[in-house]
C-alpha cells in the first residue's frame, strides 16, 4: 500500500504469537497502529477469540475503515472478519479457499478459513484451485481474484537481503560438508505422541546418514518445546535453535537440502528455493505442491518419513526431481495484484488486475522451485 496513495493504510495486529510477530515486525519495519497484546500462558482458543473480538470491535467503531484486510487461517483472522461484519465493514480475504476437507486437520484452521470465507466479500486466492473451491462453494465469480501468494512476495523481498546462517553451530556443520535437514513442528493435532514419533524419526536419519545434520526450530509452545526438548536435546548432529527471525530463517531455508515440516507457509517458500518438502501431515490444504511434485505427504509415522527421507538422501535422480518442479504458489507480486483489486472493486480503477497464471515454461507467471 505504500504505492497506493489513495489508501490510508492502519496495521492492527492481536499479539496472539508475540514473539514471531515482533520479529516479523522488525524484518519489515512495520510498526502497528493498534496493538491488542492477547497474548497469555495457556491461552485456550476461546480466550483468543473473545479478546480479538472485543479488542478490535472497540477500534472499529473508532475509526470506521472501508475495508478490512485479513489473511490466512488463524483464529484471529476469523474473529477478525467477524467483527467487521458486525459493522457492516466489507472483508478482504487474502490467501483465501485453501481446504482440507477436514475440519479437525488442521485444527482450528481449517474452521477458520471456512467461516471467513462466509464473512468475506472479495476473496484473493493463491492458486487456481483455491479459486476454484471458492466458486464451488457458492461465491461470485466477481468476487474471487487469482493473485499468487503474499507468502512468495515476502520471501523475495527477504531472500534478496538474508545473507550466510547466523548459528554458529549450523554454520560450523556446514562447512563440514553436511547436508541439513530443517525441521518444524507446531500443529495442535499432532501435539505429544505425533511430535515424539517425528523426532525418533530424526534420530534415526541421523544415524543412517552420517554427513547430515538436523536443525530443529523449536516452537515457543510449552506443548511443543518440551517434547522436542526431551527426545533430541543432547543428540550429536542436531542442534535444537530457538526460533530465529525470518531475516535469520530464510538463510537456513536456503542452505537446507530437505524441509520436514507440518507448516502450511513452509510448503510454498520451500519449493520457491528449490527445496523438497516432506508434510508431517495427513492432509493439507496445499495440494497443488503435492500435484506438483514439490512435496510429498508422509504423517507423522516414523517409518515412512524415514523411507522417504532417507529415498531423496540417497537418489540424486529422486531429489533432482522434486527439486525442480514448478512451484503454483506466487511469482512475487500477490501484493500488488491485490491493491490493483482492490482499486477496481472499491471503484478507484476501471482496469482490473492481470490473474496470477503459473506456467510450465518457467516464464514472468511462475517460479522456478
Amino acid at each position: 500500500m505504500r504505492q497506493a496513495p489513495e489508501f490510508e493504510v492502519r496495521i492492527v495486529v492481536t499479539g496472539q504469537h508475540r514473539e514471531m510477530l515482533d520479529q516479523v515486525l522488525r524484518v519489515f519495519e512495520l510498526v502497528p497502529d493498534a496493538d491488542l497484546d492477547l497474548m497469555r500462558p495457556g491461552q485456550s482458543l476461546s480466550h483468543i477469540t473473545c479478546g480479538a473480538l472485543s479488542g478490535l470491535d472497540g477500534l472499529l467503531q473508532r475509526d470506521r475503515p472501508d475495508v478490512v484486510l485479513v489473511q490466512g487461517d488463524t483464529t484471529t483472522t476469523f474473529a477478525a472478519a467477524l467483527a467487521a461484519f458486525y459493522h457492516r465493514i466489507p472483508v478482504g480475504h487474502v490467501e483465501a479457499g485453501l481446504r482440507t476437507d477436514d475440519p479437525y486437520r488442521p485444527f482450528p484452521e481449517e474452521i477458520n478459513r471456512r467461516l471467513t470465507s462466509v464473512l468475506a466479500r472479495w476473496h484473493f486466492a493463491p492458486t487456481a484451485r483455491a479459486a476454484r473451491r471458492l466458486l464451488h462453494e457458492g461465491i461470485e465469480p466477481q468476487r474471487v481474484w487469482l493473485t499468487g501468494n503474499t507468502v512468495i512476495d515476502a520471501l523475495r523481498h527477504v531472500a534478496a537481503r538474508a545473507g550466510p546462517v547466523r548459528h554458529w553451530q549450523v554454520r560450523r556443520h556446514l562447512e563440514r560438508g553436511r547436508r541439513l535437514l530443517l525441521v518444524t513442528t507446531h500443529r495442535r493435532e499432532s501435539w505429544g505422541e505425533p511430535h515424539r514419533a517425528v523426532y525418533r524419526a530424526l534420530k534415526e536419519l541421523i544415524g543412517a546418514f552420517d554427513d547430515v545434520v538436523g536443525v530443529v526450530s523449536v516452537h515457543p509452545n510449552p506443548a511443543v518445546r518440551q517434547v522436542a526438548t526431551e527426545e533430541l536435546e543432547g543428540i550429536d548432529r542436531v542442534v535444537l535453535l530457538e526460533p530465529p527471525d525470518y531475516l535469520g530463517f530464510v538463510p537456513l531455508l536456503q542452505a537446507a537440502t530437505l524441509v520436514l515440516t507440518d507448516s502450511g507457509g513452509l510448503q510454498e517458500e520451500a519449493p520457491a528455493l528449490g527445496k523438497p518438502v516432506l508434510v508431517l501431515r495427513e492432509v493439507t490444504e496445499r495440494p497443488e505442491a503435492v500435484e506438483a511434485g514439490c512435496a510429498r505427504l508422509v504423517g507423522t509415522d516414523p517409518t515412512r518419513i524415514v523411507e522417504e527421507a532417507s529415498r531423496l538422501l540417497s537418489d540424486p535422480e529422486a531429489y533432482r526431481a522434486m527439486a525442480l518442479a514448478v512451484n503454483p504458489f506466487g511469482d512475487g507480486r500477490a501484493a500488488e495484484r491485490i491493491v490493483q483489486a482492490l482499486r477496481w472493486a472499491m471503484g478507484l480503477s476501471t482496469t482490473p488486475p492481470e490473474p496470477f497464471r503459473p506456467t510450465p515454461s518457467g516464464g514472468d507467471g511462475e517460479k522456478r522451485c
